[in-house]
């Protein structure tokens, strides 16, 4: 009962907030699929809540053309343990103006950010983060400047602080650890051009540095993308990773494919993904996936699901 009172309390604070503050933003997302997932050993068929979440953010005008920013972003799981329904997201506050932006708090490094939208399966089975790449990271104690657009071009750079931990450990049985890291990116976003660069120190484990390029194009219904990453680790080994994606719209149906292959999160790894979105309105779809991953030491898994989307 406890809970739920707390849980009510929460999901009250936005309405109360707008009534004396006009510059707050109440948002979500619900995301939903009925999925079939086989994954070698095992065959399972259930509800997935992929990243649906729950959003407050807002300004607050200063003097000089300066304000005060806010987010405070919450993982809904929708359909799993009341005892688990909330995990932080994105949350942070700072400052914006004509220097740019600075923010302090748990959120996005700049080079997950990088990826855009060239992930067209991102949230879903067939997400990045799945075989090829570990370094989407969502970082806490992260404090970040991002300059102001110039003619398309944007810097960011997020300096993450007192990490002291042991994170897990490497094949010699030693431990791997990380401190202080740094993330940074420069992207160019204009007339539908999109193309990034990000490079992270230190930020997956110390000593671990990982680079990243991507490119992407959109005209008219049709959107290509490609993203290629390399992650150097201390003992000075590599493992790479690349992925493309493509995107046609046709009314309100919206085709997506996507293939990559890396080394990165497990050997000789390739996934493949195909979608098919039917969009009601801009903020409800209902959507159908396929993904196919192998990889090396007997590692083969597909899923097939329908869900629907609600963004308000």
């Amino acid at each position: 009962m406890k809970k739920t009172v707390i849980y009510l309390a929460v999901a009250m604070v936005p309405a109360l907030a707008a009534a004396q503050d006009d510059t707050i933003t109440f948002y979500g997302k619900a995301n939903v699929a009925f999925q079939s997932a086989d994954e070698g050993d095992s065959s399972v068929t259930d509800v997935k809540s992929n990243a649906s979440r729950l959003g407050i953010k807002g300004a607050l005008p200063l003097d000089n053309g300066v304000k005060a920013i806010y987010k405070m972003e919450y993982q809904v799981d929708i359909d799993g343990d009341a005892e688990e329904t909330f995990e932080q997201r994105n949350i942070y506050a700072g400052l914006e103006g004509g220097f740019g932006q600075v923010i302090a708090g748990k959120f996005d490094t700049p080079l997950k950010v990088a990826q855009n939208k060239v992930d067209q399966f991102n949230d879903l089975e067939g997400d990045i983060k799945s075989v090829i790449t570990r370094s989407d990271n969502r970082e806490s104690n992260n404090l970040q400047y991002t300059t102001p657009s110039f003619g398309g071009f944007r810097l960011s750079a997020a300096y993450i602080s007192n990490r002291e931990e042991v994170i897990g450990t490497d094949d010699s049985g030693s431990d791997i650890t990380r401190d202080d890291g740094t993330s940074v990116s420069v992207a160019y976003d204009n007339n539908g051009v999109y193309l990034a660069y990000a490079y992270d120190m230190s930020v997956e484990a110390n000593d671990w540095d990982v680079q990243r390029f991507v490119a992407q194009y959109g005209i008219g219904p049709v959107q290509v993308g490609a993203l290629f990453e390399e992650q150097e680790k201390a003992d000075g080994s590599t493992q790479d990773g690349w992925l493309a994606s493509a995107a046609y719209k046709i009314n309100q149906w919206t085709v997506k494919a996507q293939y990559g292959q890396s080394d990165i999160v497990v050997t000789d790894a390739e996934t493949f993904s195909l979608g098919l979105d039917f969009h009601f309105s801009r903020a409800v779809k209902v959507f159908g996936f396929y993904t196919d991953e192998t990889a090396a030491d007997d590692y083969d898994r597909s899923y097939f699901g329908i869900g629907t989307e609600l963004k308000f």
